[in-house]
């Protein structure tokens, strides 16, 4: 991709590149659905382990409520990763956060390894209550992460790579003289 700059044809520099699509992902109604989503999980979440989930909890088996307290655990994580990305994105769409800055490795979607392990052993006799909102935050999750890799890690490594009919139109515009 290149763009004009004083009637010159030029590369955009690769972080300002990327705040563009970062930006236009912040203004879109994706990221306005998506919010929405995550927020409404977040207090469903908050409103299930300190309700019917507590009341749940004390039904378990020692071993069940272990790997109740386990992917409760997960779940909390996964959803607080997901609800610092998304606040992030929202801080660009508001002109809190320049959308370079928001390019940072510090804002990406992290624990992975934990919020992409298997369920712990047990997990299947977990209230049904605490089984759906693992999958829904876990699809949630995945969903961000895959928006993370497109819009900050893939999109580097995209305009580092050089494009292969770019590369090859310039080396004949090079080798015969061409503009």
């Amino acid at each position: 991709m290149t763009i004009e700059v004083g009637g010159e044809m030029v590369a955009p520099e690769p972080g300002l590149w990327r705040a563009g699509v970062v930006q236009d992902f912040a203004r879109s109604e994706l990221f306005d659905h998506t919010f929405e989503e995550g927020m409404e999980l977040v207090e469903e979440t908050a409103a299930y382990l300190d309700g019917a989930g507590r009341h749940d909890s004390k039904m378990l088996s020692r071993g069940a409520a272990l790997a109740y307290a386990s992917e409760s655990m997960r779940l909390t994580t996964r959803l607080m990763q997901v609800a610092s990305w998304l606040l992030v994105q929202r801080a660009v769409r508001e002109g809190d956060m320049n959308p370079v800055d928001a390019c940072d490795d510090r804002y990406r979607l992290g624990a992975q390894e934990v919020c992409q392990a298997q369920p712990v052993e047990g997990a299947d006799d977990l209230p049904g209550g605490l089984l759906t909102l693992l999958a829904r935050s876990e699809r949630l999750y995945e969903r961000i992460l895959h928006l993370d890799r497109r819009m900050y890690v893939e999109t580097a490594a995209a305009r580092t790579a050089p494009h292969p009919v770019l590369s090859q139109m310039e080396k004949l515009q090079a080798a015969f003289g061409g503009s």
